[in-house]
């Protein structure tokens, strides 16, 4: 008898031993799960605090804004007559906002089209002296363009390229295309050149492979190169003081800077916060279109490159 309970015994042991680990398994799970939520949470609160407290101050009075001790319905008072004046008065809002788009994406889509054929360069071809030359253009990226900015402007005004939007758009250009030429040799590089051997038995040329085969599995690398060059370009300040005198091109940034009335100068916060609200808009939106691109992007070259 005691030998015919014996495995009755064990085999109930090992079961109850099995619902516990899955038990203790069930609340691990839980746990981690909890804390990746909490983590998520504080870490989106870090992020949108600021920026759904600057949308509610961009409702409010220059004077609710300014003061030290607001009282309650003061913050509550909403109104749209920053934007309203905004857009409306002398500062020509609309005109710098459409100055910066201009110069923006086309900067963007100049950085991603020459850093994905300097990419495609160093990452295709073998030649004498690639890691070295690619070595010194990542080095200039640890340079800061304060640094070379009066040279810059020395050479581009010889060129006639001063208070020039074209002018703005190649310096800016300049700035960001060392980062997406990283970017893009590094996505080359992830991708198998099995597959474009292939295209080339199918009877493709060197820019049909890139164009209808090679093209989608770099969307990624270019959506980085052309978001990081339009988000720098988007809110530069120095540059486009330095090379822009002309007021009717001038960009958002600057145009904001003029945001100033009333004796000795005085500043008007409510434009000035409108003013932000306005410019962060296409930054978020582009952002949020493009981020599963732009993760993707920097992540390609993670292991190999």
């Amino acid at each position: 008898m005691a030998t015919m309970t014996e495995p009755a015994t064990a085999a109930a042991d090992q079961l109850r031993m099995s619902r516990r680990s899955e038990a203790n398994g069930r609340a691990e799970s839980r746990t981690k799960l909890t804390l990746y939520w909490l983590g998520g949470t504080l870490a989106a609160l870090v992020f949108l605090v600021p920026l759904v407290w600057s949308v509610l101050r961009s409702f409010q009075s220059n004077d609710a804004i300014v003061s030290t001790t607001p009282s309650l319905s003061e913050l509550m008072r909403f109104t749209g007559e920053n934007f309203r004046s905004l857009f409306t008065g002398d500062a020509d809002i609309v005109r710098a906002v459409a100055n910066s788009l201009v110069v923006a994406i086309s900067t963007a889509v100049l950085t991603a089209v020459l850093a994905t054929l300097a990419g495609y360069g160093f990452g295709r071809f073998r030649f004498r002296g690639r890691n070295v030359l690619f070595g010194l253009v990542v080095v200039t990226m640890m340079v800061p363009f304060q640094a070379i900015i009066t040279p810059l402007y020395l050479q581009m005004n010889a060129m006639g390229l001063t208070d020039s939007r074209l002018g703005l758009v190649l310096f800016y250009s300049t700035v960001n295309l060392p980062f997406g030429v990283f970017v893009m040799r590094n996505a080359f590089e992830s991708i198998p050149s099995e597959i474009e051997d292939s295209a080339r038995v199918d009877g493709a040329g060197t820019m049909r492979s890139l164009v209808s085969v090679l093209r989608p599995m770099l969307v990624p690398g270019m959506a980085t190169s052309a978001l990081y060059a339009f988000l720098a370009s988007w809110t530069e300040f120095l540059g486009a003081l330095t090379f822009l005198t002309d007021d009717r091109k001038y960009t958002l940034p600057l145009s904001l800077v003029n945001l100033q009335s009333g004796a000795y100068g005085a500043v008007n916060f409510g434009h000035l916060v409108a003013g932000a609200v306005v410019a962060m808009i296409p930054c978020v939106i582009l952002y949020v279109a493009l981020q599963r691109f732009y993760v993707a992007g920097l992540a390609s070259g993670a292991v190999k490159g």
